[in-house]
């Protein structure tokens, strides 16, 4: 989408990302993945946004997303501290080189990895989905420095190199890996996003004026995480909220409908 200096972004454009914030908050706060997967696709796909350009927007959003739900998480005494600061430090790191590696690489080529990501999300919901143990399994956890620290570099990498909040990455791997119970790894997963997603999120629009031929890039970047920022604040509560009341099924099932078809977009099926 082409802009002056004086219409930086369409009205239209505007009131529908205020409504989608709210979809993108409830989806990043009951599922605890920072609502990307689904802001992404929608500035690329829907408003044809450079992917560099999305991507630095909704890495702002996911602070948003990601700060109510920690609210949630925390009266709801889910939050397992002793693994969030064993992941920050590796979370941190990993998330400024991921920044770096994305920045390496044209719109288009982004795209594709985002696209060939999105399969791998539909992948792990799908299994999820089918999963009887969803809600429950876990156990005491095995979450010392070693493991923890893992899970924590990989959720910061994924997440600079494709602007995501990094959960999709951090959940399976906490269930996995440090055998914590889905509710506390989604907990865990918003509670680091809500330290690293600050930095990843001003290196990115910092790189912004080198990756993009936009004049103002980083203008456009705020006004984009304002308009979808606001309703994201108020879905990020509500969704970390359902994710103690509603049966995760449904909601899987839905976002793999939505994937599958941004992904096949992504990687021009059709």
């Amino acid at each position: 989408m082409p802009y002056t200096a004086a219409v930086l972004v369409e009205w239209t454009e505007v009131i529908t990302l205020i409504f989608a914030g709210l979809a993108v908050g409830i989806l990043g706060g009951l599922l605890g993945i920072g609502g990307s997967i689904i802001m992404i696709p929608i500035l690329t796909l829907l408003f044809r946004h450079d992917q560099h350009l999305s991507q630095a927007a909704a890495m702002i959003v996911n602070i948003c997303v990601s700060g109510p739900a920690v609210l949630r998480h925390q009266r709801a005494r889910a939050i397992e501290w002793t693994v969030v600061r064993r992941m920050l430090i590796a979370g941190l790191a990993f998330i400024v080189i991921g920044v770096a590696c994305s920045n390496l690489m044209d719109g288009r080529k982004l795209m594709i990895v985002f696209g060939l990501f999105l399969i791998y999300v539909i992948a792990v919901n799908a299994k999820k989905l089918l999963d009887k143990t969803d809600a429950t399994d876990g156990d005491d956890g095995r979450h010392d420095w070693a493991r923890s620290s893992l899970v924590g570099g990989a959720m910061g990498f994924v997440a600079g190199l494709l602007g995501v909040g990094g959960g999709i990455v951090a959940v399976p791997l906490l269930q996995r890996i440090c055998h914590l119970p889905l509710r506390r790894c989604i907990a865990v997963s918003a509670t680091v996003m809500c330290v690293t997603a600050p930095l990843g999120a001003i290196r990115k629009n910092m790189a912004l004026l080198d990756l993009t031929d936009l004049e103002r890039p980083i203008l456009v970047s705020l006004i984009l995480a304002a308009c979808l920022a606001p309703t994201a604040i108020i879905g990020g509560f509500a969704g970390a909220s359902l994710t103690h009341i509603l049966p995760l099924k449904v909601v899987r099932a839905a976002l793999i409908v939505l994937l599958a078809f941004a992904s096949a977009k992504y990687l021009g099926l059709f």
